[in-house]
């Protein structure tokens, strides 16, 4: 593409030498660039891409977006300046890969938890209806049946609109994807039309990053905000926040709620740890999941394909053979009558929604062991709050370590249990190896009984001291029934 048609939705600043030249590729990593490609420099929270401007002009750049030009301008490359490089990114990214969402119907998923799970369903539900569809999520991005590794929640804005390309390519018609606060804050999915947006709920996540509550929450409202006119906004009218996420949105606003009068409404009839029969919308559907939470996310999956121009009686077929995503709320049966939970939950509600979901099936039969942690490096806030959901829920605790990253796994069990009166602590254990924590709650069970393990889910890892090592606590559970 031409450099100068690759700029043509965005105002720069000012330019130093040709727009007349070929662009083959756009980087925002500069180890990335090869001869031929724009490198575009951003200012990251970790380092600033004007320090390799140099590099990758060296590797073969022949253009460089930037925000200040750098001493000494290299010859035969042309210099670009523009007042923010994160405002232009994602309008350069979909230029370059041809406008990938004017071709294909995008549906974005924001919230604090059941984003995956969302986007998953809609992704599971549509194929099944005879659909060619692309996901974008935290377990895995999919373009059809091709799976393709995902290192965050949303990618950087080349590698999305690199992936929504080949989604078009290969004939899809919609895709779904996960947005999460941190890209939306950092203009990731800048220059993307969706044709409709959900919300999910609100509670305190990625405060490390957001700083404010306040912060994080806005962040997640300007998706709704930027939303066109011809899109739908669903929101959750049992979430406090669900009125204030779309009420400065220019899309078509609909509601779900499981308790109250909403466009799509919904409540369980019966639950079991096999799955729950519902009334929907005013029909009756058996579906293989369990909570109150995954009526919720049942719900606005039901909305968005009633948005997308399904029949209520092809959605709800097509839901009663949907599975749960991998790692969320996932039962294991072991050979001595007590069941494993292995579930992602790594906030305080997303853990009250599990324990909850939990006690709806028990009824009072069989006592709950929760085994969990809090990750390193994160919102140290949340960590005594997740302490106090656990045991609050929970017949006895094993805090143990998730992912510590570059603190001491010990330290992060500390604060977890600073946040529990004496009398709490009479109901907790704390061992440090996760393993050694997993065999101890099954130790303890009885037949009847639920183990929770609760934090990591579909990961299949532990992040210490920056080196990933195999960890699943699917594998762990089972090899300690003895399987």
């Amino acid at each position: 593409m031409i450099l100068k048609d690759l700029l043509s939705n965005i105002k720069p600043e000012e330019m130093v030498g040709s727009a007349d030249i070929d662009i083959t590729g756009v980087d925002i990593d500069s180890r990335k660039v090869e001869a031929g490609h724009l490198f575009i420099a951003m200012r990251g929270t970790q380092v600033d891409g004007h320090n390799f401007i140099g590099k990758a002009v060296e590797q073969g750049a022949v253009a460089v977006l930037c925000e200040e030009l750098p001493e000494n301008v290299a010859d035969g490359v042309t210099f670009v300046r523009v007042a923010d490089c994160e405002d232009v990114v994602g309008e350069v990214a979909t230029t370059f890969y041809g406008n990938p969402t004017a071709k294909l119907k995008l549906v974005g998923v924001t919230g604090t938890n059941g984003k995956t799970t969302i986007a998953t369903l809609l992704y599971n539900m549509f194929r099944k209806m005879g659909h060619k569809c692309g996901l974008l999520s935290t377990v895995c991005n999919y373009i059809e049946d091709e799976a393709v590794p995902a290192s965050h929640t949303t990618p950087d804005p080349i590698e999305l609109n690199m992936l929504l390309s080949r989604m078009v390519e290969a004939g899809c018609e919609y895709a779904f994807m996960e947005c999460s606060s941190h890209a939306i804050a950092q203009k990731r999915i800048g220059g993307l039309t969706f044709v409709g947006g959900i919300f999910t709920n609100l509670t305190r996540d990625h405060l490390d990053y957001h700083k404010t509550f306040e912060n994080y929450r806005d962040a997640k409202k300007k998706f709704f905000d930027d939303l066109p006119k011809s899109a739908f906004a669903i929101t959750n009218a049992d979430d406090k926040n669900g009125s204030v996420m779309v009420q400065n949105t220019k899309a078509t606003v609909k509601t779900y709620s499981t308790r109250s009068m909403a466009d799509f409404v919904a409540h369980i009839i019966e639950c079991h740890f096999e799955g729950m029969y519902l009334e929907m919308d005013g029909h009756e559907v058996g579906v293989q999941f369990i909570g109150k939470f995954n009526v919720s996310n049942l719900l606005a999956v039901y909305g968005a394909a009633r948005m997308l121009g399904k029949e209520p009686e092809e959605i709800l077929v097509t839901m009663s053979t949907l599975r749960s995503v991998a790692g969320r709320l996932e039962p294991i049966q072991s050979p001595d009558g007590y069941t494993g939970i292995v579930d992602y939950a790594h906030t305080p509600d997303a853990l009250e929604n599990v324990l909850s979901a939990i006690h709806e099936v028990l009824g009072g039969k069989g006592s709950v062991i929760t085994v969990c942690g809090a990750g390193g490096n994160r919102d140290k806030g949340k960590r005594p709050l997740m302490a106090q959901e656990a045991v609050r829920q929970s017949d006895k605790v094993i805090i143990t370590s998730d992912n510590p990253r570059f603190e001491e796994p010990q330290d992060i069990i500390n604060d977890m249990l600073d946040g529990l009166t004496p009398q709490q602590k009479k109901k907790v254990i704390s061992i440090v190896d996760r393993r050694e924590a997993i065999k101890t709650a099954c130790m303890l069970a009885q037949k009847g009984d639920v183990i929770l393990v609760a934090g990591k889910g579909h990961e299949d890892y532990q992040d210490v001291k920056g080196v990933k090592h195999h960890f699943d606590d699917r594998e762990e559970l089972r090899k300690a029934f003895g399987e």
